[in-house]
């Protein structure tokens, strides 16, 4: 194609801001939207492979990535549907291919979201609508063996749930986020997720307070789904710095997950106790172990270990990033950074930035214990990003530090300043969006 044919094609960014201005609000949950574009676009939905649906709190895009990695380990090819995005929309939308998936390019996204948008004339639609119209087109237009689909906000009323007959449902561990769409108690919210459960489908579901379990339980009842329940039917356990998964098959000593965290073992068990509930696929004892070693996902306790950014702190320094942004979220992360103190101990810095809707004082007060220092940055080109003083005073709330940096690169720069005996542990944390911004800032988007 030559040059002045590719300028004159309109930019993602311009196309997504186009299909934008079709609906007032950003977020409005409901089905019929997508169910008359799904009709329009000629049921796409109903070409594809086996399906995998996850939905959850926390941990949905880690699950889906050692899916990902475990199935391409055995050789398939495993389309995956993901959001938010962290630097490219072209991130949300995975295209199976033999050995490893690909991202979508920008020319095939482009034709799909122009068709969607074809077929929509005008009508009110949200991006998120369209977004995943585009990637149903997409994965039946293109062979694969699997599809992975991660709920967006939700599960009942997500415009993923229009799938009817997935090989699966799946559920990782719900907590209190998102209340102003989903209900103000963790009973509703379990609700909203276990809507996602088909008639008959396996239901694999992570461990869950008991409030969030008694929902799902009755609900895989109300649809004669078969249940498999972390601590009931399948167990993970770390031994010797090892995961030991077991179930009734069997048990399988594997290696440890390269994501870090202790709830990373969780999120991977997750993911092997789906492959062998459903056995839709065949998965060895190495495939397995390959996927736990070989899944990736950004700003999920991400080392930035090169890059932009490193010059900018103290040197000597670690940068950790995770896009963290609820109290669940700051929990597990405070849990792996517990891990790190005991490894090799430094102090801690946590600059954080956060979006209006969420709990500063829940999330950071996870982080009371661990360091005194944190520094409040805004989120540059963000609607509804918490102001910095709003989250400042929820920081003093907490009886902890707190200094207000302009940009994430002066606030580096302050540390930087600061007399450590002993270069410290800066975690960059409270939004995906604040995570997208810092990959971007340091060079090392997403591949």
């Amino acid at each position: 194609m030559n040059a002045s044919s590719d300028s004159a094609k309109p930019s993602l960014d311009a196309l997504i801001g186009r299909l934008s201005a079709l609906h007032q609000k950003r977020i409005d949950l409901g089905l019929e939207r997508m169910h008359r574009l799904l009709e329009r676009l000629g049921h796409p939905e109903r070409k594809l492979p086996p399906v995998i649906h996850v939905a959850g709190t926390n941990g949905k895009g880690s699950t889906v990535a050692y899916l990902r990695a475990t199935l391409e380990a055995a050789g398939l090819r495993v389309h995956a549907y993901t959001s938010p995005y962290l630097v490219r929309i072209n991130e949300c939308f995975r295209l199976g291919r033999i050995g490893s998936g690909v991202l979508v390019s920008d020319d095939e996204l482009r034709a799909a979201l122009e068709e969607v948008e074809r077929v929509n004339a005008g009508e009110p639609a949200t991006v998120f609508e369209l977004k995943t119209a585009a990637a149903f087109l997409l994965f039946a237009q293109n062979p694969a063996d699997a599809v992975l689909l991660e709920v967006g906000l939700g599960g009942r009323l997500d415009s993923t749930n229009v799938v009817d007959a997935p090989a699966a449902c799946v559920i990782t561990p719900v907590s209190m986020d998102h209340m102003e769409f989903l209900g103000d108690t963790l009973a509703s919210i379990a609700g909203e997720k276990a809507a996602i459960i088909k008639r008959g489908v396996p239901v694999i579901c992570a461990e869950q307070p008991p409030e969030a379990m008694a929902v799902i339980e009755a609900q895989a009842k109300r649809m004669r789904a078969p249940l498999f329940a972390a601590n009931e039917t399948w167990h993970v356990n770390v031994e010797h710095g090892r995961l030991v998964y077991s179930d009734e098959r069997g048990l399988m000593d594997l290696a440890a997950p390269r994501l870090f965290g202790r709830h990373q073992f969780d999120n991977a068990g997750l993911a092997i106790a789906t492959l062998r509930a459903i056995h839709t696929f065949k998965v060895n004892q190495a495939a397995y172990e390959a996927g736990i070693l070989g899944a990736e996902w950004p700003a999920r306790m991400q080392r930035l270990s090169s890059g932009e950014l490193l010059s900018s702190g103290p040197q000597g320094c670690e940068i950790w990033l995770d896009g963290g942004h609820n109290a669940e979220g700051g929990r597990v992360a405070a849990a792996a950074l517990g891990d790190l103190e005991e490894r090799v101990s430094r102090p801690l810095v946590v600059i954080a930035g956060m979006m209006a809707n969420k709990d500063a004082k829940a999330f950071l007060a996870n982080f009371a214990g661990l360091t005194r220092h944190i520094i409040a940055v805004p989120i540059p080109d963000t609607e509804n990003a918490m102001p910095v003083d709003r989250l400042a005073d929820a920081v003093r709330s907490l009886s902890m530090r707190v200094e207000i940096a302009p940009s994430i690169e002066a606030a580096l720069r302050g540390v930087s300043k600061l007399a450590y005996e002993v270069p410290p542990r800066i975690l960059i944390t409270g939004s995906l969006y604040l995570a997208g911004h810092v990959l971007g800032l340091n060079g090392t988007p997403p591949a």
